[in-house]
């Protein structure tokens, strides 16, 4: 069961319409050609995050929907699905039974506890300052029994996600019986979610910390291999770990395109953007638009730090009243690697650039997702940020049926669709890549398979963009502007 290499949709499963099958309508009523595949974010019952705080993997959250429903959109749809494997919910019957019973719980040994992972007890403060936690605070909770006793958990992400312990026989059991099945539903692809940080030795920074990491995925893709599944290890670093993953064969994420796309737009030169789409991996998944924010860390290198502090800058000034507190702790956001906004904002709602942001995209190796906000050319929004206090739902409207039908017209989002359902189309996306020479203020992109020839053409100061293709029936070249 092979991917297809057609665009995939990001989304939650009640952000387009309320509920699955209403999701299903809208992908089969609007979508149908302009996508290929859907990433269904988590759809499990969760505690926190938005379902990235999951109990069980057994059930689907009955305000979503049902298992068939699920598989419904699997059948008509490359079907993504997410498997949070650093960590379960805080009110899980795991961990809920670790704090009743403690050392006598059967599930003790998922956790790590510092008595786990120090024979003292203890982590010393250097240590724990190594830990690489993407928030501004030590990687652990105090936890209080009903006894009142305390006792210190390793927990690198929100307090009601706690981490788990894969040298666990216990870990190994429950999550082995959870991934298998996920597997049998048949998704062409399982996302791990934050797998980098499912490595915790003290001393490092306990993050894709090898040889281990390699051991942890192989056992995950033997499972869901055994089902046709994929694996898709979701990590968030610096570049070189993609490279990493590319290297032994595993796919892996683009999540430095969206800054380097950000940087050539506003500056107007292609120089780095160019370099780096000449030696990304080609077994990927790009992305400009995710659940999250826009990732800053994943361009160290690829970008000086003063291309990356005037690109943020510059990202404020365009975005759309976007303020740098929505991004901070004031509004419960603490990852300090990520900023909150709409892509569409972070491009001044300027139609042709963020049309030139997504024809790079499209033309760029690997398969591209679109996030349900940017499908839609979404703008901040603002007032469920104030309403709630929660920055990253700066970028997760959700749609009702009726708001669908009315946004699809725009004509920005008209001309996207036009251009995606080229992407998923054309033959010569499945054959080989050039970036063309061109001057500093623009970027042309070609793809050739067999007689099939794509190029888009892309002026980085005026964002006009130009796509020119080959009709060996006809024996001619058609050219048209996006």
């Amino acid at each position: 069961m092979s991917l297809k290499n057609k665009i995939q949709l990001i989304t939650y499963p009640d952000s387009l319409g309320g509920n699955l099958p209403e999701l299903h309508y809208v992908l089969r009523k609007y979508l149908s050609k302009a996508i290929g595949g859907v990433h269904l974010l988590p759809f499990y019952p969760s505690s926190a995050d938005r379902g990235f705080a999951p109990m069980t993997y057994d059930e689907v959250d009955p305000k979503f929907g049902t298992w068939v429903d699920v598989e419904k959109i699997g059948k008509d749809f490359d079907l993504v699905i997410d498997f949070m494997v650093n960590h379960v919910s805080r009110q899980s019957e795991f961990f809920q039974d670790y704090i009743q019973n403690g050392p006598d719980s059967e599930y003790a040994d998922m956790f790590l506890s510092f008595d786990k992972l120090s024979h003292e007890g203890w982590i010393d403060d250097k240590d724990l300052e190594k830990v690489y936690t993407r928030k501004p605070r030590p990687p652990y909770l105090t936890l209080e029994r009903p006894d009142g006793t305390l006792e210190k958990i390793w927990c690198t992400f929100d307090y009601e996600q706690i981490d788990l312990d894969y040298e666990s026989p216990k870990t190994r059991e429950v999550m082995r019986r959870f991934l298998i099945r996920l597997a049998r539903s048949r998704p062409k692809m399982i996302r791990l979610d934050a797998v980098g940080y499912t490595t915790v030795e003290i001393g490092t920074d306990c993050f894709f910390v090898e040889p281990k990491i390699w051991e942890y995925l192989a056992w995950f893709d033997d499972y869901a291999g055994a089902f046709e599944t994929q694996i898709l290890p979701e990590v968030h670093k610096h570049y070189s770990y993609q490279a990493k993953l590319a290297r032994k064969g595993y796919w892996c994420y683009d999540f430095s395109l969206p800054m380097l796309v950000l940087h050539a737009l506003y500056s107007g030169t292609g120089q780095r953007l160019k370099s780096w789409l000449r030696k990304c991996p080609r077994k990927q998944i790009t992305t400009l638009d995710t659940h999250d924010g826009i990732g800053v860390v994943d361009v160290q290198d690829l970008m000086s730090e003063d291309e990356i502090r005037v690109t943020i800058d510059e990202l404020y000034e365009k975005g759309s009243n976007v303020k740098r507190i929505y991004s901070q702790s004031q509004y419960n956001n603490l990852d300090i690697y990520q900023i909150n906004c709409t892509y569409y904002s972070a491009l001044g709602c300027n139609d042709n650039a963020y049309l030139a942001a997504r024809a790079v995209q499209f033309f760029s190796p690997g398969i591209p997702q679109v996030y349900y906000v940017g499908l839609l050319a979404g703008e901040n929004d603002i007032e469920l940020v104030e309403k709630t206090r929660l920055g990253r739902n700066i970028n997760r409207h959700n749609y009702t049926l009726e708001e669908i039908k009315e946004t699809i017209r725009k004509p920005v989002v008209q001309r996207l669709l036009k251009l995606m359902e080229f992407r998923n189309s054309y033959p010569a996306f499945s054959g080989e890549f050039k970036v063309l020479k061109t001057p500093l203020n623009r970027i042309h992109l070609q793809w050739t398979h067999k007689k099939y020839t794509a190029t888009v053409k892309i002026d980085l100061k005026t964002f006009g963009v130009e796509i020119s293709y080959t009709d060996p029936v006809a024996s001619r070249t058609v050219d048209y502007f996006v």
